[in-house]
């Protein structure tokens, strides 16, 4: 017995062995027991550090010790960097929702693009509006105004329902400030602007794909109906300003509002490379460039042309910002339990073992993030837990390579890519996207879950084509 024990805490083989139990038993607690992903990181996590032999107080510390535990720092050390991210682009998101803003943008698209382009229009619509929102949010608000299209036009709700979803889910899975895309960065030390670049980069080929090619092939095969008991799209028009009612946000404030984050960390990210590093500007760039800096100035902003402009009180602001924050909790609880779990995967020594694997088997990075992560989603569903999972497993991987920043974003693609793949029963946004769309689940299967897996695939392909060349 004695021997077994010192051959999984002192072997690559027993390492990667236990390993590879915890993420089962991480599987197992989520997928069978039903437990919280939170509390099935920790227990995992907790369960790989007992079992890999490491000292209790570097697991959770002690008073004699006066060192950081892992606990503390597998924690700490991500939700000091991601919190007030995710934090402030929730609080904008519901500034957002609540000004009417989303109505507007889409709206606007849609005559400008006219009837026979507003698959493209409602593909748009999600890709902006998708930006500073969370996914099921923009299904919630958007959702509506795909009713009234298909209703007018007459049309499967598939034509604009997918393209809708595609523009959705490629923003949440690659751009700041979503949960997945700002836990991914801060674990493998990745620039959110060169993020942003090379998810643009790889995104957008993998939505027109999945959001328009898609949906204009499989919307002439399935035809789903607007729910029954959806008003007609003269009520829904006559009792919506964002719909040429009184007062309507205009257009101009609600694209200043989304770009102005975007444009400030591009800004500083590709400042610090162009510019001479005693440059008078650079220091401003860097400044405003902070994504913290940068979503606090386009709060600033909502909360002036969307709030109190408008006539909202301090009141309903206040409403407004604690409704939005109060799921904000889970989901720096899932990400910073991951981290934990990460950071008990890389002290039992397994990712050096990992890397002289990788090494002798000549597989990039890039592809085993994507595998890892797409394994991962299939078996329990989360993206985040999925992403801040790999991003774990990976992180000392990186940090024993020498990677360029550009090359460390399109990895971090790659692993988002992998934690959208093929989305099915056991993922909240497959129930999401049937009920609100009044798709059955067996052509849920065959839209959605094969958009997903378009966009998973092709985002990929472009991430590691990409790092061939860096």
């Amino acid at each position: 017995m004695a021997g077994f024990i010192h051959w999984l805490q002192s072997t690559a083989g027993g390492l990667i062995t236990l390993c590879s139990a915890a993420i089962a038993v991480l599987l197992f607690l989520i997928i069978k027991v039903k437990l919280e992903p939170f509390i099935s990181l920790i227990v995992s996590g907790l369960l790989l550090a007992l079992a890999a032999g490491l000292p209790a107080s570097k697991i959770i510390g002690s008073a004699l010790s006066g060192k950081d535990s892992l606990l503390e720092t597998g924690f700490g050390g991500i939700l000091g960097h991601v919190a007030a991210i995710i934090g402030l682009g929730s609080f904008l998101a519901a500034l957002l929702q609540a000004s009417g803003g989303a109505d507007v943008l889409t709206h606007r698209l849609l005559s400008v693009f006219g009837e026979g382009r507003a698959a493209l229009a409602t593909g748009l619509a999600g890709l902006i509006f998708g930006t500073p929102v969370f996914f099921d949010i923009g299904i919630f608000v958007l959702a509506p105004l795909i009713y009234v299209v298909a209703r007018q036009t007459g049309k499967s709700m598939l034509f604009y329902a997918l393209p809708l979803l595609a523009g959705l889910s490629m923003a949440h899975a690659f751009l700041p400030p979503h949960p997945g895309a700002v836990a991914i960065a801060s674990l493998l030390g990745v620039d959110l602007g060169w993020l942003i670049a090379m998810g643009l980069l790889c995104g957008l080929p993998s939505f027109v794909l999945a959001g328009i090619v898609w949906p204009a092939w499989i919307g002439k095969r399935i035809m789903v109906q607007v729910p029954d008991g959806f008003a007609q799209p003269e009520e829904a028009s006559a009792g919506d300003p964002a719909l040429g009612g009184r007062n309507p946000v205009p257009l101009s404030t609600v694209m200043l509002i989304i770009c102005t984050p975007l444009v400030l960390i591009l800004g500083a990210t590709f400042g610090t490379v162009l510019l001479d590093k005693n440059a008078t500007l650079l220091p401003y760039l860097v400044f405003f460039g902070n994504p913290v800096v940068a979503l606090v100035l386009a709060c600033i902003l909502g909360i002036r042309f969307l709030g109190t402009q408008r006539g909202m009180t301090k009141a309903q602001l206040a409403e407004i910002g604690a409704a939005a924050l109060r799921p904000v909790g889970m989901i720096l609880l899932v990400v910073g339990a991951g981290a934990f779990f990460g950071s008990v995967i890389a002290a039992t020594g397994v990712g050096a073992v990992l890397a002289k694997s990788l090494a002798s088997a000549g597989l990039p990075l890039v592809v085993m993030g994507y595998v890892i992560s797409g394994g991962l989603r299939l078996a329990q569903g989360s993206a985040t837990v999925a992403i801040v999972t790999t991003g774990g497993i990976l992180a000392p991987l990186v940090k024993n390579g020498s990677f360029s920043q550009p090359h460390l974003a399109l990895i971090a693609v790659a692993v988002a890519a992998g934690s959208i793949v093929a989305s099915h029963v056991n993922d909240g946004g497959f129930w999401i996207v049937s009920r609100y769309f009044n798709i059955s689940v067996k052509d849920t299967l065959r839209t959605w879950t094969v958009l997903e897996t378009i966009l998973s695939v092709t985002a990929f392909a472009a991430s590691a084509g990409l790092s061939l060349l860096l």
